[in-house]
């Protein structure tokens, strides 16, 4: 039987320094990978790197094609090469009705959460060609399998994301490339805690209440961790996950509806 370990893995993992992506980071190098994580933000890489010194950190914006070359320069000079991609960077974009949104907010968050993955899987693809094969993990969310109302560009991007990931995993299978969209559902933590306040206050009740509404649709009637989408990283670079392509999974306790 194959063992969950990345022991050996050369791996980037975007937006690696906070959030799901900081989990994503600790449970691989606990498995035994090497990991260069990059990020927008500086304090947090700074924090990450106090707590993971072996854990290399670069920052850069994936939506700035200049940044994201940078980047893959730091990849080649520091780990020599790729194996695993862990394509998490995201934005929650703007809440609002669709006459409200403007041009500027949309293109941000098409910008970061579906271009960002395409220039990285661009750059990531001849590395893990090079090794003979690798891994590609694309962040979507609940939101690439349902109409999100009032979050319009958020949703169209994590669609988007569903056929970047099924197409790649076609046109990169025969490399021995596995690719797969993780997507997590309401996940514990800041962002969602300030989707689910700018929901309440667009609609104008409690904090609360929008809460409650959000979990009464998933089954399981409550938010999952980041430890819970690393968890599913994990499997995905494992030896375990070696014959899974192409899918889209769910790490949201079945989010029913949004």
């Amino acid at each position: 039987m194959p063992e969950l370990s990345a022991k050996g893995q050369r791996v980037l993992v975007t937006a690696g320094a906070a959030g799901i992506g900081r989990a994503i980071v600790d449970a691989l190098v606990e498995a035994g990978a090497k990991v260069l994580a990059s990020d927008v933000d500086a304090a947090a890489l700074a924090a990450l790197k106090q707590a993971q010194p072996d854990v290399l950190t670069f920052q850069a914006d994936v939506a700035d094609e200049a940044a994201v070359d940078r980047l893959f320069e730091e990849v080649q000079a520091q780990l020599g090469g790729l194996d695993v991609l862990v394509n998490n960077a995201g934005i929650a974009g703007p809440t609002g009705a669709i006459e409200e949104l403007s041009l500027a907010d949309w293109r941000r968050c098409i910008d970061v959460d579906l271009t960002g993955q395409f220039l990285c899987a661009r750059r990531a693809v001849p590395l893990l060609k090079a090794a003979g094969g690798g891994v590609m993990i694309n962040m979507s969310s609940a939101a690439g399998r349902f109409g999100y109302a009032f979050r319009t560009p958020y949703a169209a991007a994590k669609w988007g994301v569903i056929g970047l990931t099924q197409s790649l995993a076609k046109e990169l299978g025969p490399a021995n490339i596995t690719v797969n969209a993780i997507l997590p559902g309401i996940v514990a933590g800041p962002r969602m805690t300030g989707v689910i306040d700018a929901r309440a206050k667009q609609v104008g009740v409690p904090y609360e209440e929008m809460e409650a509404t959000y979990l009464a649709r998933v089954s399981l009637r409550r938010m999952v961790s980041p430890n819970d989408v690393a968890a599913m990283a994990l499997f995905l670079v494992s030896p375990l996950g070696r014959n899974i392509s192409g899918q889209s999974l769910g790490v949201d306790g079945n989010v029913e509806s949004l």
